[in-house]
């Protein structure tokens, strides 16, 4: 017990160093959020999302990734848009691309781990939503009438007030500028982060906990072997609720002790995109059958992805065993302290105000 106590000044300044690379990012982030909440109308997106063609499923791809909604936080959204009338295709390509990748988690993918990362992981996203939304709607060509026009009323509405995180709602049209821009900051300074500024936390806390606990040998030992490593990530990602935002520093955490990209990768994409939580209400959503399609595609794309990037790594000449090492050697400066301290007052002050409610 002493051991623990002893090591836990060193959880919280590996937990401090990590909030102080990636607060300036989550509030630029979160910014730009707000910006898409404010002048990005729902009728745009509910609109471009009909029928079952391949324009529909590449548009609900493209359409979620800036989006900052986890897997949660995705289902009430995805349901509106199947209410309006978008294939069921489309849906499952908004219901992967959206909690993967979201503006927040991109800058805090460039922050803690590298530019390439940055760029592969909302690319990989995209192609998964894509194969998966056409795998969805190749089957349902053949399964017109699983679902009965009750089904669809009945269970694809689940409550926004069971989710971890809000859905876009309504704004009127005739909003002015201020108006829109002020609802909008509203949404991501306050709604948005007070969803997602506890799983940011407990995921930077996390990443302090594997910085100082678990020694690196461990990984060279028994996770060396990067098809085992992304098994492992897999297991463990799978079930597991993790926002994209909040998986960011677990990753980077991993990474500093040895584990390869591919790996890491995995473990972004398929921790956000599944959980058990999520699961019954997306088989309800969109059928049992393209619920298990839904699930199998992320799987198996993340690890074709992840062997992809290891080779990719090892064609830049980087040794994927220490691909970060380095990345974060520059030292934090007052614009980071000064970032870190307003992101924890800002979360604090949703988290009391939510209290309040």
């Amino acid at each position: 017990m002493e051991s623990v106590l002893d090591r836990l000044p060193g959880v919280l300044s590996a937990s401090w160093g990590v909030l102080l690379e990636s607060a300036p990012f989550m509030l630029l982030g979160f910014f730009f959020a707000g910006l898409l909440k404010a002048f990005l109308p729902d009728s745009f997106i509910t609109g471009h999302l009909g029928g079952r063609s391949i324009g529909g499923i590449v548009k609900a791809s493209l359409l979620g990734i800036p989006l900052p909604l986890c897997s949660c936080g995705v289902l009430p959204a995805a349901a509106g848009l199947k209410k309006q009338g978008a294939g069921k295709g489309a849906v499952t390509s908004f219901l992967i691309s959206t909690p993967e990748t979201g503006i927040d988690s991109i800058a805090v993918t460039w922050s803690l781990l590298d530019p390439l990362m940055t760029v592969v992981r909302p690319v990989v996203s995209f192609v998964t939503a894509v194969a998966a939304g056409i795998a969805v709607s190749l089957s349902e060509r053949d399964h017109k009438h699983e679902l009965s026009e009750e089904d669809e009323d009945g269970q694809a509405k689940p409550s926004t007030s069971t989710c971890c995180c809000s859905s876009r709602s309504s704004q009127a049209g005739k909003s002015s500028f201020r108006d829109k821009f002020s609802g909008g900051m509203r949404f991501a300074f306050h709604d948005l982060l007070g969803d997602i500024g506890k799983w940011f936390l407990f995921g930077v806390l996390l990443s302090g906990v594997i910085s100082v606990f678990v020694d690196a040998a461990f990984f060279e030992r028994y996770l060396s072997n990067e098809y085992l490593s992304m098994l492992v990530m897999l297991i463990i990602a799978v079930p597991l609720y993790v926002c994209a935002t909040a998986s960011t520093p677990i990753a980077a955490a991993l990474a500093l002790k040895g584990i390869a990209p591919g790996a890491v990768l995995v473990f972004l994409l398929a921790g956000p995109a599944t959980n058990v939580a999520s699961f019954s209400v997306v088989a309800s959503m969109i059928g049992r059958k393209a619920a298990l399609i839904y699930l199998a595609v992320i799987i198996t794309m993340s690890c074709i992805a992840g062997l992809l990037v290891n080779q990719l790594y090892v064609m830049l000449g980087m040794d994927i065993s220490r691909w970060l090492v380095g990345q974060q050697a520059h030292e934090p400066g007052i614009l980071s302290s000064g970032a870190a301290m307003l992101l924890l007052a800002l979360i604090g002050a949703s988290f009391f105000d939510r209290k309040k409610v």
